[in-house]
């Protein structure tokens, strides 16, 4: 085999490597059923052209078979005047075009022959058309939905180039920040033993520091313990035997810690105790809430409502679900329509109060 040869046999190898890589299937069969369809195209053309010829031709004849007939009848008047010489010139020439006609006649059966091949040869043509334009779409969307598969199956493996460079991205971030870490734990190391000093502490040695640091704990533990010690509840006093005359006094849940100030119970929620000197504040929204309850007006009601709601729930504290406690005042819930209220309402025209009589 000669150089030019095997350098020809290389080049072709290497073009059709990259136009193989190049070449989209949906793009070449896009491009063949655009031929197809010149081709059909061409084919209606041809048929066209023929039917335009044997027009043409049919146009031809019938001029010539006029002729004829004003030929023959010259003839006839030629005869009628006695002049034979140009009935038989008439009659000659309407013998050619007789002649002629039939020639166009011959030629008009040919034409029409072809324009039937040509017409089937369309109608098969077309036919083919169609159903390669069905098998092109199959095929494109086969193709689309291999190439999707392959590409999300690579992304998923890491076979992908971009996967690739995000791994590789990721594995050195690990090292980077493994190696950081690495060196943050013996910087802390060196500095705990004493073989580092923190920058702003005085100087001193690795002993002093482990004896001050001791000290630190042992000062921490002692106000530890106080507070722990502050926290805990007063002792009880001890016991005492009653005359028998005296009975004791029964204990109030007012007198106990944290009992004194107003009971508040939310409709269906919740009680929340506030501070005697918050009353003031509250007097001023319940007014408001049941003057807008007497009014029937159901704006200044869902106002009125919500203030005085939320700030029960703002400044009083939650009472315990497990302490039983005497509400002082009863407040309608949110969800509670204007009627339902006015029924909590006591005779007065104010929020009803635990205790007090309803009309």
């Amino acid at each position: 085999m000669s150089i030019m040869r095997r350098m020809s046999d290389l080049v072709q190898q290497k073009a059709n490597k990259v136009l193989d890589k190049a070449e989209n299937p949906n793009e070449a069969l896009d491009l063949s059923y655009q031929k197809q369809m010149e081709g059909l195209q061409q084919v209606r053309r041809s048929v066209a052209d023929v039917l335009t010829s044997e027009k043409r031709l049919e146009l031809q004849l019938a001029q010539l078979q006029q002729n004829q007939e004003k030929l023959q009848g010259q003839a006839k008047l030629a005869l009628q005047q006695g002049r034979e010489d140009l009935a038989r010139l008439a009659l000659t020439r309407a013998q050619d075009a007789q002649t002629q006609a039939q020639s166009l006649q011959v030629q008009i059966a040919q034409m029409k022959d072809q324009e039937q091949k040509l017409e089937l040869t369309a109608q098969k043509l077309q036919a083919k058309v169609e159903a390669f334009r069905t098998q092109r779409e199959t095929m494109k969307a086969q193709y689309s939905a291999a190439k999707a598969s392959t590409q999300v199956g690579e992304a998923v493996t890491g076979l992908s180039e971009h996967m690739a460079d995000v791994n590789m991205m990721l594995e050195r971030a690990q090292d980077k920040t493994q190696q950081m870490q690495a060196r943050a734990a013996a910087i802390d190391t060196l500095v705990d033993s004493g073989t580092l000093d923190t920058i702003g502490i005085s100087s001193g040695d690795d002993i002093e520091r482990q004896l001050q640091s001791g000290l630190t704990e042992s000062q921490v533990d002692a106000q530890l313990a106080a507070m722990k010690q502050e926290l805990l509840p007063p002792a009880a006093p001890a016991p005492r035997i009653e005359a028998p005359a005296e009975p004791p006094a029964a204990t109030s849940p007012a007198a106990d810690p944290g009992t004194d100030g107003l009971v508040v119970r939310i409709q269906g929620e919740d009680q929340y105790r506030l501070n005697l000197a918050e009353r003031p504040q509250l007097e001023p929204l319940d007014k408001a809430l049941s003057a807008a309850i007497e009014a029937r007006d159901e704006a200044a009601y869902s106002t009125s409502l919500s203030a005085l709601l939320n700030f029960v729930r703002s400044h009083g504290s939650k009472v315990p679900e497990d302490q039983l406690v005497g509400s002082d005042v009863m407040l309608p819930s949110e969800d509670m329509t204007l009627d339902e209220a006015s029924a909590l309402m006591s005779g007065d025209g104010n929020v009803v109060e635990a205790g007090s009589p309803q009309s």
